[in-house]
């Protein structure tokens, strides 16, 4: 889609479904920078890697339950500030690996947005109790009767 101001492909504000959350531009920071990989020499001349930050500690546009979940999905993307870092090297086009780019945040941000199942504790039910007894009792008959015969036998 062509933007109107510049008529240059602009990226619109990211829409992430689940939960309405809403992250628009101002709140992501691209920086280009050099990749190994596919490209020949070209690869020494343009900056076509991206390198996401997005301020999930203090995003607006993040309920707070959202940002803790980020922050355990995250791991080692995440720094200790809470800025969340995603590099995109994928392709050989800058433009490619920057919809790659938001395109990840978009599902990071999406699995936390989704909170966990709870766990319902579960018992063992007396049917499988007996049974596993029951083997036991047969398994130790059987060891007892590999013993050497005594006096009474």
């Amino acid at each position: 889609m062509r933007c109107r101001c510049c008529m240059a492909k602009c990226i619109e504000p990211m829409v992430i479904s689940s939960g309405d959350i809403t992250i628009n531009d101002w709140e992501l920071v691209e920086t280009f920078i050099r990749t190994s990989g596919p490209g020949g020499q070209n690869v020494n001349k343009v900056a076509s890697a991206v390198q996401l930050r997005f301020d999930a500690k203090n995003s607006p546009s993040l309920p707070q339950a959202v940002k803790a979940r980020l922050q355990s999905i995250a791991g080692r993307r995440m720094t200790k500030d809470g800025v969340l870092i995603i590099e995109a090297k994928r392709f050989r086009d800058q433009e490619r690996n920057r919809e790659d780019a938001r395109a990840r945040l978009a599902a990071l941000i999406e699995r936390a947005a989704t909170p966990p199942k709870l766990r319902r504790k579960t018992r063992v039910p007396p049917s499988q109790k007996r049974k596993r007894v029951e083997s036991k009792r047969k398994r130790s008959e059987i060891k007892a009767k590999r013993g050497r015969p005594g006096l009474n036998d």
